[in-house]
Formats: structure tokens, sequence, C-alpha cells
């Protein structure tokens, strides 16, 4: 089975999402960290707009994010992980 690129992609954004979403539940995150994730993943599922533009709309706010010195190291963990997944999707599309 051929694996397209709009469906590799579109992968990615849905573990993106879950792991946002996996932020947002978490009590132990800063009320603001989770509003910004929750915010993320609204630009994420939006698909009005291209994958690469949600794509690079939202790294560039997980980098404001990852920076927060009130994150918790594991939160911290995952927003790199998201940033990572998130900088494979293809710009072009």
């Amino acid at each position: 089975m051929v694996i397209t690129v709009s469906q590799n992609s579109g992968e990615i954004i849905k573990q993106c999402t879950d792991v946002l979403e996996r932020i947002v539940n978490d009590d132990s995150v800063p009320r603001n960290i989770r509003r910004s994730a929750d915010n993320i993943k609204n630009v994420l599922s939006n698909e009005k707009e291209p994958i690469s533009k949600r794509a690079a709309l939202v790294i560039s706010t997980l980098d404001d994010i990852g920076n927060d010195p009130n994150i918790p190291i594991h939160t911290r963990t995952l927003i790199w992980g998201l940033s990572s997944k998130l900088e494979a999707i293809p710009v072009d599309r």
C-alpha cells in the first residue's frame, strides 16, 4: 500500500491533536499553556486552511510555549515532539 503525502500529513495532524488533547486535559499544566494548546488544536483541525499553512502557524506557537519557564518538563518534551512531527509536513502542499 502506498501512502500519499496528504494521507501521511493527515495522520501527523491527527497524532498531534491527540497529544494536544492530553495536554489540555492535564491539570498539572498551567492554565495559559492548556489554553494555548487548545487554540493550537483548533488551528490544526481547521480544514479550510492548507495543511502546510496550519503546521507553520502551529510550529511558531509551539516554540513560544516550549520556552515558557512555567511549563512542566514532561509537557515541554511533548511540545518538542509535536514540533518535530509538524516539521515533517511538506510546505509546498
